[in-house]
């Protein structure tokens, strides 16, 4: 029985998959090989990209007019700037991979000879040649991982590549791809050797295009899902396909790693005798953000990265990304962490990871929160809001200050902090959904446990501006007539310095919004 995948190349005969060949433009790609051309291919991880690159591999070897070899140059990443040990492990995969792909040890008796002798600022160079040279079929070298190099091992790749160019196709490769996450235009090199920054641009100048692979379309989501259903007759509910959608936006990985949670790990979606509906989703969603998986993982440790917390951290607080240079906010579409929506506007690229970004920089003030009754509980164990509302002021007044400090991200350090406190609230019984983009001036929560909604927003006082009451108001009446409440909180967190401590500052005031809803002001 095949199954859903999330761990490397699909395999057709195992995994459910779309035609990889259909994922790219087949009258682009071969387009650009006929006409001798070098491009890249680039998306996030994840997507789908070594999967496509093997599938056009076969594609070109079968129709005979082309000798084509994948290579997974990854292994040099460990060679650091070590240019002679980086050559040697890129020569050793490509002459593995030629023998793998093609059945020709020939460029491996060479390396045991002549070629192992070679300088390595000359080896590849070489060694392409070679090869090329073999047969009168023209050679396609298609690199991955490529952007995973360090230095001056990629800069010599990079330069390697273009001295060859000019001896195409008869005595070089005629087409080299290369894959990676980034655009070669983002790769900014440290060279030991020249003591300068190598721009991708300058370093392989003769590169004809960029090729970005996409995400899933909403139909392609469907059919994905749909191969389950015509392999085993178990069914997706029309609200669980549009879920899944709804959740993932076409995130390859993210559609893959739903949909088998929900089949094959959760006992209920294991009996093929009943659908999977939108509930299993959703708890397959929660299941996978909990136990951190490792997409998620790796995403999550992304957030210390200077560059990626320029962009993420005013985009969390609602604030301009300002002076933040294109090259970062690039960087973060090309992660996957990013993306531009219909209007031109960056914005988390999906709902999961708008989940997982704030709950992993919550998770330092989370694990530092000391033991807290549930007072906010009825003795039914519901919800009561009014203690909930007691409870927050009396643990911020008393831990606020220290639990500022345990936050990773500055500007929003009290937005970590409620947010920890209220996960510790819910404590798997309920859910807490965030909006929040760049300019807001705000972050949007909305609590629900059992029969209880509870809409929240989340406001600074910074130095230097006028109190955001009476746009706090205004903005949350407006939210919380799109959940259909008519109380709800306001939060401002006062920033400004100067000010009394956190235990005497804070207080809560009633007060109305344009609208007549009633809002509970909490300023802290």
């Amino acid at each position: 029985m095949r199954f859903f995948t999330t761990e490397g190349p699909v395999r057709p005969e195992d995994h459910y998959c779309l035609p990889p060949l259909e994922r790219w433009d087949l009258d682009e790609v071969p387009m650009l090989i006929q006409q001798k051309k070098y491009f890249l291919l680039h998306a996030p991880r994840q997507t789908g990209k070594t999967t496509c690159l093997l599938a056009l591999m076969e594609h070109l070897n079968r129709d005979g007019r082309y000798r084509a070899v994948y290579a997974n140059i990854e292994a040099a990443q460990t060679t650091r700037e070590d240019v002679a040990r980086g050559m040697a492990a890129i020569c050793s995969v490509l002459g593995r991979s030629i023998t793998h792909d093609l059945g020709d040890t020939r460029v491996d008796v060479w390396q045991q000879g002549e070629g192992g002798t070679l300088a390595p600022e000359d080896r590849l160079t070489r060694l392409l040649a070679f090869w090329a040279s073999l047969d009168a079929r023209p050679a396609i070298l298609l690199l991955d991982e490529v952007d995973a190099l360090v230095g001056d091992t990629l800069i010599s790749l990079l330069r390697q590549l273009r001295a060859g160019y000019p001896q195409r196709p008869t005595d070089f490769p005629q087409t080299v791809i290369l894959c990676g996450v980034r655009d070669l235009r983002d790769y900014r090199i440290h060279s030991s050797a020249e003591a300068a920054i190598i721009t991708g641009g300058s370093a392989f100048n003769i590169k004809a295009k960029s090729l970005r692979l996409g995400d899933f379309t909403a139909a392609e989501v469907q059919t994905l899902l749909l191969e389950h259903t015509a392999e085993t007759g178990q069914v997706f509910t029309p609200e669980a396909l549009a879920r899944v959608w709804e959740l993932t936006l076409g995130q390859p990985w993210l559609v893959n790693a739903l949909a088998y949670r929900a089949c094959f790990e959760m006992p209920a979606g294991r009996d093929r005798t009943q659908p999977i509906t939108r509930a299993l989703i959703d708890q397959a969603q929660e299941g996978m953000i909990l136990e951190r998986v490792t997409h998620l993982d790796q995403l999550a440790d992304k957030l210390r990265e200077p560059r990626v917390r320029r962009v993420i951290e005013p985009m969390l607080a609602g604030t301009a990304l300002g002076e933040v240079t294109e090259d970062d906010r690039q960087y973060l579409v090309d992660l996957g962490l990013l993306r531009r929506d219909v209007e031109g506007g960056l914005v988390i690229a999906n709902p999961i990871y708008r989940e997982v970004l704030p709950r992993a920089l919550a998770s330092g003030p989370q694990d530092s929160l000391p033991r807290i009754a549930p007072t906010w509980l009825n003795s039914d164990g519901s919800l009561n809001t009014d203690r909930l509302l007691d409870a927050f002021l009396a643990f911020w007044r008393q831990h606020g200050e220290p639990l500022l400090r345990s936050a990773p991200y500055h500007e929003i350090a009290p937005h970590l902090v409620l947010m920890a406190f209220l996960h510790r609230v819910i404590n798997g019984g309920g859910t807490l959904e965030r909006e929040y983009a760049i300019g807001m001036g705000r972050m949007d929560l909305c609590l629900r446990y059992g029969m209880v909604t509870l809409g929240m927003e989340l406001k600074v006082w910074r130095e230097g501006a006028p109190d955001p009451l009476g746009e706090g108001l205004e903005q949350l009446d407006a939210y919380l007539a799109g959940l259909g409440l008519e109380t709800g909180w306001l939060v401002i967190f006062d920033r400004r310095a100067a000010q009394p401590p956190i235990r005497e500052r804070t207080g809560v005031s009633a007060a109305k919004s344009l609208h007549g809803r009633c809002i509970e002001v909490i300023r802290a």
